[in-house]
């Protein structure tokens, strides 16, 4: 679920990612503490709903299960903020994908994310890998393979956030030299199957470095201006 809205005393609207998009519906009583629903139907939550749909209305949620609701995440306020910051940027990514055929791969990405996350992988890097991947669907994708003034796929001497991408020497104009060890790990963001992490080993360096990065990035193409980002910048400071 990525969002809510109260409706009346007890109810509430929520926003749903599914493989099909994004689905509101009418929570009828979730918000009562005694509610069957009330579990499933929380923010940050993966869930299964059974629903009943209505023709150019709100569909209304029948019953629910409850298939994770990340409970590491929850008792982490560190935690909490990444994935708050990966549910927003999730939602306001959705809004700008012109092709529903994308809906279902954004899904896989956001659910393997969360779970990574909950399971005690490092949370800075798995937001970062999905920031890499959520490139491409916003438009602004980096060149990784080649340089992104003359396509020359040799002689790289760094990644550049103003140019969007790799420049090769002979482009070089005394943009800030990035160590070709962190081209390579970003790269491997790029292509890595968020679901079969198991362990990482990067150095904190490297990590933090990357991050910077991909927040300027994201600042200078997206337009995306979140304040869950603004907040675990605060967190990620302490």
């Amino acid at each position: 679920m990525l969002s809510e809205v109260p409706f009346g005393d007890t109810s509430k609207i929520i926003n749903v990612f599914t493989n099909d998009g994004i689905k509101g519906i009418i929570c009828k009583g979730a918000m009562n503490v005694k509610s069957k629903n009330r579990v499933a139907s929380m923010k940050l939550t993966l869930s299964n709903f059974n629903i009943y749909d209505k023709e150019d209305k709100l569909s209304i949620l029948g019953s629910s299960d409850t298939i994770n609701n990340f409970p590491h995440i929850r008792k982490d306020i560190t935690l909490i903020s990444y994935a708050s910051y990966l549910n927003d940027l999730i939602y306001q990514t959705l809004k700008q994908v012109q092709n529903d055929k994308y809906y279902a791969e954004i899904y896989e990405l956001f659910k393997n994310a969360l779970i990574k996350i909950d399971e005690g992988i490092n949370p800075m890097v798995i937001t970062n890998i999905l920031e890499v991947k959520l490139l491409t669907y916003l438009g602004v994708g980096l060149n990784l393979t080649s340089c992104t003034l003359c396509g020359n796929k040799k002689e790289i001497v760094t990644l550049s956030s103003e140019r969007g991408g790799l420049i090769c020497k002979n482009c070089y104009k005394g943009e800030r030299l990035m160590p070709l060890s962190i081209i390579k790990i970003i790269n491997m963001y790029y292509l890595v199957d968020i679901k079969s992490i198991s362990k990482l080993s990067l150095k904190d360096e490297y990590i933090k470095e990357i991050n910077s990065f991909l927040s300027n990035y994201y600042d200078d193409y997206t337009g995306l201006y979140l304040k869950s980002k603004n907040f675990l910048k605060t967190i990620e400071q302490l």
